[in-house]
């Protein structure tokens, strides 16, 4: 004979706890506006997914959410401005197969507090401890921007920001370029390369100039500067810079914007130096270790910066760190009937004002994280200013004045924005120092 004792099934408190924990997040997704699903009993580190949605409609935008919860006790070095939360390997790895953005989420029903962060794909193992901002991260209303952002493609030719707050105006950072009348065209005996010899080899060298199958190109009249040594001086013609400018043919019109590359380097080379390096042109210091300002109409009022900065030593005032220099790297491109100079803020590092930095990385990724979009659209205000003053006065960086053709500079177009752009999509994303450059949008709020 066998006896059976009954045995009744027991819930743990952990068990309760994990399910009150995805209760409360669920609730507080959907009072932010978004939506929540649930994963089945079989998640292995995904408990739900959430959708962001504009006043009830949804965007196909999702986010995976993992949910962590506590009774009671004290995260990770936690104080009054935040604390730190280790992340289990076995998480990691699972997380980093995704293909949707997965933020995890803290609840803590002692003080129904909420806090979330995104784990990134770019987390490696042993730097899996996550510094939470007790300000900063906490899961409500004013997180819903952030939230959006998160997913926003962060590649290809153009995104859609989830239309999170009302519209803006932006601006393009593209200058439009006002062409001298005439192109100057003649035959020549010589390459490009020789062509610079010789001048080099003479009283003085100019190379607004581009030299292409034996013929030249320039928008000044070779006969009346040192350019009259590389041309056949009976053949020099002058024609209507429009035949050149829109030309249908591809080669042409990379040819003629080399021309307009060459002809801005011209035309800025007192105030501005070129990299070959970064492909990039940037202000003259005035004087070794001595900084420089520029004064210019801004927006709305008049503003000044300093165009080229010493940083001092931390530890000892008489040593300098580094001297940084405002820069852009430049892009010639033509839409439609019209040419443009693209403006690609970025900053120049050298150890004194004119000796390039040794190791420049490190310095413009800092920099890079302190600016945001405003801070973007005041560089390129001032590149503006800076490149279209003619006016000799004190702030005017062309001061002499000259007689020669030069390029014109319009100002930067604005479009108006239905939405306002969430300014973590701006500069918010981990990126290696050499790829910072490369992601600069085009639009500026």
């Amino acid at each position: 004979m066998f006896y059976f004792s009954p045995m009744t099934k027991t819930i743990t408190s952990s068990q309760l706890l994990g399910e009150i924990g995805e209760t409360a997040v669920r609730l507080r997704f959907l009072n932010m506006g978004f939506q929540f699903d649930g994963r089945s009993r079989l998640e292995a580190g995904v408990d739900g997914i959430a959708e962001v949605m504009d006043k009830g409609k949804p965007l196909a935008r999702m986010i995976a959410v993992q949910v962590k919860a506590t009774e009671s006790s004290h995260y990770a070095s936690e104080d009054e401005a935040g604390f730190s939360y280790l992340l289990r390997p076995a998480d990691l790895a699972y997380w980093q197969g995704s293909n949707l953005p997965i933020i995890i989420v803290l609840y803590r029903k002692s003080d129904e507090s909420y806090f979330w962060k995104e784990v990134g794909s770019d987390i490696k193992e042993e730097e899996r401890r996550l510094q939470f901002d007790k300000m900063r991260d906490v899961l409500d209303p004013n997180a819903v921007d952030r939230l959006a952002a998160l997913t926003v493609p962060k590649a290809g030719f153009g995104y859609y920001v989830p239309p999170i707050g009302g519209g803006e105006e932006a601006l393009v950072n593209i200058l439009p370029v006002k062409l001298p009348p005439e192109v100057f065209v003649s035959s020549t005996p010589h390459t490009p390369k020789r062509a610079a010899a010789i001048l080099l080899d003479g009283d003085g060298a100019r190379f607004d100039w581009v030299i292409k199958g034996g013929t030249f190109w320039s928008f000044s009249d070779p006969r009346e500067t040192v350019c009259k040594d590389i041309v056949d001086l009976d053949q020099v013609e002058a024609i209507e810079t429009s035949l050149l400018a829109f030309h249908e043919d591809h080669d042409e019109q990379n040819n003629f914007a080399f021309l307009l590359r060459k002809t801005f380097d011209h035309q800025v080379r007192n105030e501005l130096r070129w990299s070959k390096d970064r492909k990039l042109f940037y202000v003259r210091a005035p004087a070794e270790n001595t900084s420089r300002s520029f004064s210019y109409e801004a927006s709305k009022k008049r503003a000044s910066t300093e165009v080229v900065n010493v940083a001092e030593s931390k530890t000892d005032k008489a040593k300098i760190e580094f001297v940084r220099h405002h820069a852009f790297i430049p892009r010639f491109e033509r839409l439609y009937d019209q040419w443009y100079l693209v403006i690609n803020p970025t900053y120049f590092f050298t150890t004194n004002g004119f000796i390039p930095h040794s190791y420049p990385a490190a310095l413009l990724a800092g920099k890079k994280r302190l600016d945001n979009s405003a801070s973007l659209r005041g560089q390129v205000v001032m590149w503006h200013r800076f490149l279209s003053q003619s006016e000799q006065d004190e702030s005017n960086l062309f001061a002499k004045a000259t007689t020669e053709p030069s390029l014109k500079f319009g100002q930067p177009p604005t479009v108006a924005l239905a939405t306002r752009v969430p300014e973590d999509v701006w500069g918010s994303q981990k990126k290696p120092p050499n790829a910072i450059d490369d992601a600069q949008e085009l639009l500026f709020e």
